[in-house]
């Protein structure tokens, strides 16, 4: 195991182990018994005590042993002295269980549960945390029952921070010691203790770990602890507004049949949707902490849900289904402000326990018309022909894209002096080919864009990917995780400035001059920046390595996606398109979905053969019940869907028996795979 050879064994050594393990059994048909029959005597705790010495992982020796201490406390609780002596004995139990075998888990959960009941002194149980982890200072149980220790006794987090640094000191490689310090460093710079601002405290880390990186550059525990920084460094614990649909001064045109001229309803109650993006998953989004304050009728009431594949009430996206009454027909359009305010109320917390403490509001207009529209024509959508170049400088454009992100409240003075100074020293690094110095400057390099002006962005994601590029040839073992790394850095590299989007926005003029994303043939194995991207309808994702949709779920206006000739290999890998509302048209044509017949990516979701919600009844009056337990993923995500057009062609699972189950699970689909199912 680790890499240790199998130790052979001599004739002697096997007889000696043989006739242990006959011990063993004896001892343990003997202590079994006296475990099933609650029998808690002397003799039947020494006989447990003599199993531990052969076997201190014995769980169940442990746990009785728990149970016959409860039982005589029981009868003795008055006594202080026998209850001491009790105590005192399985502390003592332990201590010769760790001495066998000081990584027994078993043993170290004993002694917790044993200082739990009151009975603890610091100053033996540091002796004997000394004495473990002079033997072993990188044993991550002894670090783990000293952090359990010092919340036990209060005893203080700052004379810890010196022990780990004393450790560090002994042995740069200790990853326990680095971790511990991050670990006790998080709560201080958490409650901002005195002397522990992270403006100030993070770059003395940086100090602390350069030491060691330039001490010995190939000893990777500092590395970990550089990257903990960054983190530090980077994340801000208050959670943010990072963007927002419809964006700040933009101007939408609604007609009774929807949002941006969607022609999917007829009545005169229509709705389009409301996003907020944040930093960080946060809860607590309602009515009561937003605010929306406009003449348009019918926002009274407004619900918030949270967009998440995981039915959490914590996420990034937040979304509220504006329900608004057009006015009485008329030939003139009406203008309306929608001022929403965020913040202003307590209420919004992240998942981690932090309150949204930086109130925003944004105003956006919204231009009602009471339009007649004609009957939606039943027309395939093309990806090939009638897409128009959009001009950067175009007046429609600016109104819709707004790349700016919303936290220009945020002081990151501190943070981008520390990032630069950390990418200076990285430069300077002596073997140029270094991959972890490498993966090292491209991440503060991404750090950096992410806090720069739009000037200066596009000049770090150069290089960033440059770095990328190299680290995918110099270590081909984690050359899929470099490979998501670009392409995330590819579309920051897109979205940092209107006039690199614009080179890949495009009007359809079939759809209304729908607005239309196009990043096929990019090369992307991964989906990020959306949240500068909640205008687009249309995206075209085509002959990329996407082995997911994960992030579109955010995109609430598509209602076109074109997924065609990626690598996506079921369908719960397209789980986060069931929250999207409006998509219409799905290509998932050409990739690899039911080529692999055993595929962990269906268990994304549950089998309707475990899941109690799902009943052949349910189904059975418009589809076949089988069909839907064979293909129980589709069943799960397009059975939300509102689709008129698809397209499964090029996939194993594309047979004619799927052909024909597809439209009994959407009975709105119009088109599958390029033919018209109905008239």
């Amino acid at each position: 195991m680790h890499g240790r050879p199998r130790k052979v064994y001599k004739p002697e050594e096997e007889a000696a182990s043989a006739a242990k393990a006959v011990k063993f059994r004896s001892l343990q048909s003997q202590f079994l018994s006296n475990h099933h029959n609650k029998i808690y005597t002397k003799e039947a705790i020494d006989l447990s005590t003599k199993l531990l010495e052969i076997n201190p992982e014995a769980y169940t020796a442990w746990n009785y042993r728990k149970l016959a201490v409860e039982d005589t406390l029981s009868r003795q609780e008055s006594d202080p002295d026998l209850v001491k002596s009790v105590l005192d004995e399985e502390l003592k139990v332990v201590e010769s269980s760790l001495k066998q075998n000081v990584k027994s888990y078993g043993a170290w959960h004993h002694r917790k549960w044993v200082l739990s009941k009151g009975h603890s002194s610091v100053g033996n149980e540091l002796r004997l945390l000394n004495e473990f982890q002079t033997l072993d200072s990188r044993n991550f149980h002894a670090w783990n029952y000293r952090r359990f220790v010092v919340e036990l006794t209060n005893r203080s987090k700052h004379d810890e921070l010196k022990y780990t640094e004393f450790m560090i000191g002994n042995n740069i490689s200790n990853y326990s010691a680095w971790h511990n310090r991050s670990v006790l460093l998080s709560s201080l710079l958490e409650r901002k203790a005195d002397g522990f601002m992270p403006s100030q405290k993070i770059p003395e880390e940086y100090e602390l770990v350069h030491n060691a990186i330039f001490t010995d550059e190939d000893v990777q525990s500092g590395w970990f602890y550089h990257l903990w920084l960054l983190d530090q460094t980077v994340n801000v614990e208050t959670p943010l507004l990072i963007s927002s649909w419809p964006p700040h001064g933009s101007r939408i045109n609604l007609s009774r049949a929807g949002c941006l001229n969607d022609s999917s309803s007829s009545s005169k109650l229509t709705t389009f949707p409301l996003i907020l993006y944040f930093d960080q998953a946060v809860g607590g989004v309602s009515s009561s902490t937003v605010a929306i304050d406009s003449e348009l009728k019918g926002i009274e009431d407004l619900v918030w849900e949270p967009v998440s594949n995981k039915n959490s009430q914590v996420s990034c996206v937040w979304v509220a289904r504006l329900k608004y009454m057009s006015s009485e027909p008329c030939f003139f359009p009406k203008e309306y402000k929608v001022k929403v305010r965020i913040g202003n109320s307590p209420g919004i917390v992240s998942s981690r326990g932090f309150n949204f403490s930086v109130p925003y509001e944004f105003v956006f207009t919204a231009r009602v018309e009471d339009t007649v529209q004609e009957e939606p024509r039943e027309v395939i959508v093309s990806w090939t022909d009638g897409f128009d170049i959009w001009d950067a400088q175009s007046e429609d454009l600016k109104n819709l894209v707004n790349l700016d992100q919303l936290n220009g409240q945020m002081d990151f003075k501190w943070r981008q002096e520390a990032i630069a100074e950390e990418i200076d020293l990285f430069r300077t690094l002596p073997d140029s080919n270094s991959k972890i110095g490498k993966l090292t400057i491209a991440r503060l390099l991404m750090a950096k864009a992410t806090m720069s002006e739009n000037d200066v962005k596009g000049v770090h994601y150069e290089e960033i990917l440059k770095l990328y590029n190299d680290l995918m040839a110099l270590d081909s073992t984690h050359y899929h995780y470099y490979k998501d790394e670009h392409s995330v850095a590819l579309l920051r590299k897109v979205t940092s400035s209107t006039e690199s989007l614009s080179r890949h926005l495009f009007r359809y003029s079939d759809m209304n001059n729908s607005v239309c994303l196009r990043l096929n043939n990019s090369s992307l194995s991964r989906i990020a920046s959306v949240e500068k991207l909640l205008f687009v309808q249309m995206l075209d994702l085509s002959h990329n390595e996407l082995h997911s949709t994960e992030g579109l779920e955010a995109m609430q206006l598509l209602s076109c996606l074109n997924l065609s000739h990626n690598r996506i290999r079921s369908f719960s890998a397209l789980d986060s398109l069931r929250h999207l509302k409006q998509l219409r048209v799905l290509d998932v044509s050409h990739n690899h979905i039911g080529e692999h017949s055993v595929d962990t990516t269906r268990y994304l979701c549950s089998s309707p053969l475990s899941n109690s919600e799902w009943s052949q009844d349910e189904v059975g009056r418009r589809m076949t019940p089988s069909l839907v337990t064979k293909y129980w993923d589709a069943y799960f995500v397009l059975r939300d869907l509102n689709l008129k057009q698809l397209d499964i062609a090029g996939n194993v699972v594309a047979g004619e028996e799927f052909s024909s189950f597809v439209p009994q699970v959407v009975p709105t689909l119009v088109w599958l795979n390029g033919h018209k199912l109905r008239s």
